[in-house]
């Protein structure tokens, strides 16, 4: 199986990287994710990434694309919806990428997070490879999410407190906001 893997930050893709590699599977990773904002923060995950990828002899790919503007317009105005969105632009450009480089199967390092939506984001890299002729493979890389989080802070790679997209981290903020004026009512 030649498998291409889109990896939306080293932290995620540790554990992740590790179960393919258990099963005998060398994957390819892809740095595709236009979504992450701001620009500092999109080149921090890029950057850490690329660095981890060689630590650990990984063959990676970057499409160094960072789209404000196109996330921005394509989630305006309905900013709750917004990761279907992000989903399906990563996926579609993961499997037109895939099916251009000769991987038969992809796959996202996005299934290692609890906090993701599994079944939206499989749905979309589903219908993303039937678009593009290969197939999409679901890996619950989840189970291992802890596990994966503590050898990437072991590692020193770079930590994000956020998902990616700018309203991600609205929402990270206002919640801790929230919080404690919801406790106070209590």
């Amino acid at each position: 199986m030649k498998l291409l893997l889109h990896i939306c930050c080293a932290p995620c893709s540790v554990s992740c990287i590790e179960d393919l590699r258990g099963e005998g599977i060398e994957p390819t990773g892809l740095w595709y994710n236009p979504n992450i904002h701001p620009y500092t923060e999109y080149r921090m995950r890029k950057n850490t990434l690329i660095e981890y990828a060689r630590s650990i002899g990984l063959e990676l790919a970057v499409e160094d694309e960072y789209g404000l503007r196109e996330f921005v317009r394509n989630v305006t105005p309905d900013f709750d919806g917004r990761c279907a969105y992000c989903y399906r632009v990563r996926m579609e450009e993961t499997a037109r990428y895939a099916a251009a480089h000769g991987f038969d199967t992809f796959t996202s390092t996005l299934f290692v997070s609890p906090y993701q939506n599994h079944e939206l984001l499989r749905r979309a890299g589903e219908e993303a490879a039937a678009r593009h002729g290969v197939s999409f493979r679901y890996w619950d890389f989840s189970v291992r999410f802890r596990e994966g989080q503590a050898k990437a802070r072991e590692l020193g790679l770079y930590m994000q407190k956020y998902c990616g997209c700018i309203f991600s981290e609205e929402d990270r903020y206002c919640k801790k906001k929230k919080k404690p004026a919801q406790s106070a009512g209590e």
